[in-house]
């Protein structure tokens, strides 16, 4: 990943932990203490990265959710909110310490609205409070008033703590590009509208570009997440929301997710009627998810760093629901190797950890994926999965299946 080639028959030399060296295969090996993962007509990538996870439901522990993404060949994590019951920095030290096996795991505190936010001192104690917790980042959900918001860049600045999350959408674009990372491109659905017409779509092609290469020249990250946008689009068709109650992958949602998500309870079936100024939502969000495809692929020409991650919410089921991810990103446009860069080397760039993660290179750490076909041929490859390898330990095909195995919910 440093380079859009791929190097034939090579020899990868893992231990404790890491990559020793890579060189050309020998036709013939003497040595023996050594255990040889043959990788003849297959493809290693780095591990893959899942930049906005949510553990939705603790009905069947976090490890249920730990086992989806490593079998899919997850080995970075960003959890993007600590809901109530849950404590994800103690997660974190479990994988960190073995007792847990799970991704490199990175989290953010409470989703912060603005009623915790009402007042400089509520914005010190918050931010103070992150840091004391242990917290990655602090993420912002919410509209803040202008002087508050920039009180709490101010504060998050000085305690070295980032801010990430939803779009200012009240305040002109150059306030959100000051945080870290802007979490779902249809915020800027709602940052180009101001008045919150809900028809508005900013297609004004040369505005667009202009407005991504001030995003490219900010430093911010955006993960674009469309997968979960898909997923409403599929609740409001009557067909397609037969085909996801069909779907073979609902043995790894949790009981109390399927009822909320594959049953009329499900809240977006409701909308299906529901119209916003004259359109009807199916028409509506349709619309919105083809112009998050189009911005999508504007931000990925303008060179904008992004990130693969796909909100795991509803059916967007967790491990899986990245290599659809990936899929969206191939279908609006962009060459599959900008798409494994949005899920390897950005991340690490991102994670300040560029310097043992991210790319296939002597010293850094042996987090891979082997693959069975080449997914710079076809995004859809990354689905492929012969084996994992998580810091140097190896998770063959047969481990993998037992994890998903163990994932099944009856």
């Amino acid at each position: 990943m440093v380079g859009e080639i791929t190097l034939e028959n090579q020899d990868v030399w893992i231990a404790h932990g890491k990559i020793l060296k890579i060189e050309n295969s020998p036709t013939e090996r003497t040595a023996s203490n050594y255990r040889i993962v043959d990788g003849t007509n297959k493809y290693l990538i780095p591990g893959l990265s899942e930049m906005h996870y949510h553990w939705r439901s603790t009905e069947n522990g976090i490890e249920h959710d730990l086992k989806l993404l490593l079998a899919n060949g997850i080995t970075t994590v960003r959890n993007m909110a600590e809901y109530g019951g849950q404590d994800h920095v103690a997660v974190g030290k479990k994988i960190n310490s073995g007792a847990l096996l799970g991704p490199d795991y990175y989290t953010t505190g409470p989703y912060l609205k603005q009623g915790q936010l009402q007042s400089k001192e509520q914005i010190d104690q918050i931010v103070e409070s992150h840091v004391s917790k242990g917290y990655d980042f602090l993420k912002l959900a919410d509209n803040l008033p202008k002087e508050l918001y920039l009180h709490l860049l101010e504060k998050a600045q000085k305690s070295g703590i980032p801010v990430i999350g939803h779009a200012q959408r009240k305040l002109p674009l150059e306030f959100s590009l000051r945080m870290k990372s802007i979490e779902h491109v249809e915020d800027f659905i709602y940052v180009f509208n101001k008045e919150e017409e809900w028809n508005y779509l900013n297609n004004n092609t040369q505005d667009l570009y202009d407005t991504a290469n001030s995003i490219q020249q900010s430093g911010l990250y955006v993960t674009p997440t469309l997968v979960v946008f898909e997923t409403v689009n599929q609740y409001l068709d009557d067909d397609t929301f037969k085909k996801l109650q069909e779907d073979p992958l609902t043995k790894y949602l949790p009981a109390d997710q399927r009822a909320k998500f594959l049953t009329e309870k499900n809240e977006y079936r409701s909308l299906k009627e529901l119209e916003f100024e004259g359109t009807k939502a199916p028409i509506l969000f349709s619309r919105y998810l083809e112009w998050m495809k189009m911005f999508t692929k504007i931000l990925s020409d303008s060179h904008v760093m992004l990130m693969s991650g796909s909100d795991t919410f509803g059916v967007a089921y967790v491990g899986f629901s990245l290599h659809r991810e990936f899929e969206l990103m191939q279908e609006v446009g962009m060459k599959p190797y900008d798409i494994l860069r949005t899920t390897t080397v950005n991340p690490a760039r991102y994670l300040g950890k560029y310097a043992e993660d991210g790319t296939i290179s002597e010293g850094k750490r042996a987090n891979m994926v082997l693959l069975n076909k080449n997914p710079l041929e076809d995004i859809s490859n990354t689905q492929t999965i012969e084996s994992v390898i998580l810091n140097g330990r190896l998770l063959d095909r047969g481990e993998l299946d037992n994890l998903l195995k163990d994932a099944e919910i009856h």
